[in-house]
């Protein structure tokens, strides 16, 4: 029987590219991804005693750094690929940070948790790789609690400004061509259609404030190549 090829953006296409997704993370976005994290976590404003969701959390990167900056928040790190999850599993061990990370499989649009079960949520470079976008909002918005932040970060592709032109031939030709030379994988040939295809801040934001989240701020970052929303579940939820 002829295996099917994994969907773009699922679980198992991320399952083929676990093991050099850091590396490759650090290369393509030519070392900004970790200060947009930074940027990220810090939009969730998290606080002692807080729980705190991560979602698409791949090898644990954010979790990691908002255990490190956070020693009294507890964060959940879910995920669709299990190989990914094996990476971040390893890491969290070697960090001591075990009893304050924890790591579980599942997708975004079918959280297993009850209403209000988190303080914040937060999703960096994953909603774009989500099947069903405005069910994964909804979740998110279910399970945070009233007051709450949400915050979403990912990649964009910069569509006006000097640098537009430059960007879009990092997305286009760079960020393919890299990924197949350093990982062996065509996969990040997706990794380009899919920033190309994700909808304008204003058309994004749109879809989470329909979804029942009231956008906060959307904070474009490095001339458009990154946007990081932040909200709130709305009161009528």
């Amino acid at each position: 029987m002829t295996q099917q090829p994994a969907r773009p953006g699922s679980g198992a296409m991320f399952d083929a590219i676990a093991g050099r997704y850091d590396l490759l993370n650090r290369i393509i976005s030519l070392g900004l991804d970790q200060r947009w994290r930074a940027r990220l976590i810090a939009a969730i404003d998290p606080r002692s005693g807080h729980r705190v969701l991560d979602l698409a959390t791949g090898t644990g990167d954010v979790a990691l750094m908002l255990a490190r900056q956070h020693p009294q928040v507890a964060v959940l790190g879910l995920d669709p690929s299990g190989k990914m999850l094996d990476v971040a599993r390893d890491k969290v061990a070697r960090s001591g940070a075990a009893g304050r990370v924890e790591l579980v499989q599942g997708e975004a649009e079918r959280l297993p948790f009850e209403d209000d079960a988190f303080d914040g949520c937060m999703m960096a470079f994953g909603i774009r790789n989500v099947a069903d976008r405005p069910a994964a909002l909804r979740e998110m918005a279910r399970v945070v609690r009233p007051g709450g932040r949400v915050a979403i970060l990912e990649l964009s592709e910069p569509r006006s400004g000097l640098l537009g032109p430059l960007a879009r031939f990092h997305v286009h030709r760079v960020v393919p061509a890299l990924g197949a030379a350093l990982s062996g994988a065509r996969e990040y040939g997706y990794l380009q259609a899919s920033i190309a295809a994700f909808p304008p801040p204003e058309e994004f934001s749109a879809l989470m404030n329909a979804s029942g989240l009231d956008v906060l701020s959307v904070l474009p970052m490095t001339f458009g190549a990154a946007c990081l929303y932040v909200a709130s579940p709305s009161p009528a939820g």
